[in-house]
C-alpha cells in the first residue's frame, strides 16, 4: 500500500484552491483555513464518522478497552466496520491489510502510527495481516532506481516487524516480489484493470495527459490485497474472507475505486478506519521530509536529538511573554507538542491534566515540551533496541509467501 508521505501541513506550500483537495500525493486546506476540515472531508468522500456507539460495540466485541488513537478521533472515520464486526461474531474470518511505500531509509513518528494500531487490531481480534511494500509505487512516482526501491522495502520493513507484529500471523511482501511469484496476485490485478476505464481513474486520482502508463495502473496493484484470494498460501483460494484496512484518509480514493469494482468480481468490499494527518514538527507553515531532519522525529534519532529537535522546532501554541502566558494560557489546537502527545501518551487522565494546566497558563511551553521529550525519547530508544533485533533472517521469514496460523472455521 502506498502509505501516507503527506503531512498537516503539506498545504501550506501550494496555493490555496477554494475547496480543499485531499488525495494520496495531497492534502490541500482550502482558501482562508489553516488546516484539513475533516468533518467536510468525511461529506466528500462518503464515508462515516467513527461515532461512540461503534466505539462500544467494539469494546463489547472484543472485550477490550478500544485504542485511545481511536478514542482521541485519531482515527475519525470508516466504511462498513459493522460489517466486520458482525462476521467476528458470527466467528467469520477477516484479515487486515495495510501498507507502507519506502521512499526513504529512517521511517519517522509518523509513518508508525497506521502500525500502531494495525498491531492493536491483530492483538485484540487475532486475524491474520497483510503489509504490501510499494516499492513499484516508489519507483514510478519518485527519483528512485527500481533497486534501491526494492532495497529500501527490506529497510523499512525492519522498522515495521519492530512494532511487534506476530511473525505466525503476519505477511510482508514486496509488490516486486510478489507480483513474479504468486499469479493469483497479478490475475486479481488484471480484473481489476479491466473495471476501471481511463475516464474513472483520472476523475478518481486526477491523473492527466502528462500521467505516465505505469502510474495510472498502479492503482489496482493497490487494490487486489483487498481480495483473499490474492492470498492463496494464506486462504487456500477461498474467496468469501473479509478485510479490514487502517490507514490515513488520503489513501481512500484506492479504495473507493476498489470498492466499485469489488462486486463486479464477485469479492467483499473492503471495510476501511481512517485516520487524520500526522502533524509536521515545526507547525503549520512547514512539511516533514525527510530531506530536512529538523522536520520530524525519525526513527533513528538519539535521545539528544529528539531533546534539540522537541526544544528548538516544535511549534508553540505558547504566549509572546511568561506573564501573557500565565495570564492568558496556551493554545492546544495549534500546539505540536501537545498534539503529538495526543497520539503517544497512553494515560487519558495525565493528557487531560496537561492541556487543562497548559490551556490555564499554569504549565509553560517549556515544561510541555519535557513532558514530551519524556514520552518520546523511551518510545523511539524502545524502537530501536527492538529493530536491532531483527536480523535479515527474520525479515525473509516475515517476508517469505507462506501458510499463516490462521484457521478460516474458527
Amino acid at each position: 500500500m502506498a502509505d501516507s508521505d503527506v503531512s498537516s501541513a503539506d498545504h501550506e506550500s501550494q496555493a490555496r484552491p477554494k475547496e480543499q483537495i485531499v488525495d494520496p500525493w495531497r492534502a490541500v486546506a482550502a482558501e482562508g483555513k489553516a488546516s484539513i476540515d475533516y468533518d467536510k472531508l468525511i461529506d466528500q468522500f462518503g464515508s462515516q464518522r467513527i461515532e461512540k456507539d461503534l466505539l462500544d460495540r467494539i469494546e463489547a466485541v472484543t472485550k477490550q478497552k478500544v485504542h485511545h488513537f481511536l478514542r482521541r478521533g485519531i482515527f475519525f472515520s470508516h466504511r462498513d466496520v459493522p460489517t466486520i464486526l458482525d462476521a467476528y461474531e458470527a466467528k467469520k474470518p477477516f484479515f487486515l491489510y495495510t501498507g507502507r511505500g519506502p521512499s526513504s531509509e529512517s521511517m519517522h513518528l509518523g509513518h508508525l502510527i497506521p502500525f500502531l494500531f494495525t498491531k492493536y487490531l491483530q492483538d485484540v481480534f487475532d486475524v491474520p495481516l497483510v503489509v504490501q511494500m510499494t516499492d513499484d509505487e516508489k519507483f514510478l512516482w519518485r527519483n528512485l532506481e527500481l533497486e534501491e526501491a526494492h532495497r529500501l522495502a527490506y529497510e523499512n520493513a525492519k522498522d515495521i516487524i519492530a512494532c511487534g507484529f506476530d511473525i505466525k500471523k503476519t505477511f510482508i511482501f514486496s509488490n516486486l516480489d510478489y507480483m513474479s511469484c504468486c499469479p493469483s496476485f497479478y490475475r486479481n490485478v488484471l480484473r481489476i484493470q479491466k473495471c476501471v476505464t481511463c475516464n474513472q481513474a483520472k476523475a478518481i486520482f486526477g491523473f492527466s495527459g502528462t500521467t505516465n502508463i505505469g502510474q495510472m495502473s498502479f492503482p489496482a496493484v493497490q487494490a487486489a490485497p483487498s481480495f483473499s484470494t490474492t492470498f492463496p498460501q494464506i486462504f487456500g483460494g477461498d474467496p468469501d474472507v473479509q478485510c479490514l484496512i487502517p490507514c490515513a484518509i488520503d489513501q481512500d480514493p484506492y479504495f473507493r475505486m476498489t470498492r466499485d469494482a469489488a462486486p463486479k468480481l464477485g469479492f467483499h468490499k473492503p471495510a476501511l478506519l481512517h485516520s487524520t494527518f500526522f502533524p509536521a514538527l515545526q507547525g503549520p507553515q512547514s512539511k516533514m521530509s525527510a530531506s530536512d531532519p529538523t522536520s520530524s522525529i525519525f526513527l533513528t534519532d538519539s535521545s539528544e536529538e529528539i531533546k534539540q529537535k522537541v526544544s528548538k522546532y516544535a511549534f508553540s501554541g505558547g504566549r509572546d511573554t511568561k506573564e501573557e502566558h500565565r495570564r492568558l494560557g496556551g493554545n492546544t489546537e495549534v500546539d505540536v507538542s501537545y498534539q503529538y502527545l495526543t497520539f503517544f501518551l497512553e494515560d487519558d487522565a495525565k493528557l487531560a491534566q496537561i492541556k487543562q494546566d497548559y490551556e490555564s497558563g499554569k504549565l509553560l511551553t517549556a515544561d510541555l515540551k519535557q513532558e514530551l521529550i519524556g514520552v518520546l525519547t523511551p518510545l523511539v530508544q524502545e524502537h530501536q533496541r527492538r529493530r536491532e533485533a531483527v536480523t535479515d533472517e527474520i525479515v525473509k521469514e516475515f517476508m517469505t509467501p507462506r501458510a499463516l496460523n490462521f484457521l478460516l472455521a474458527k
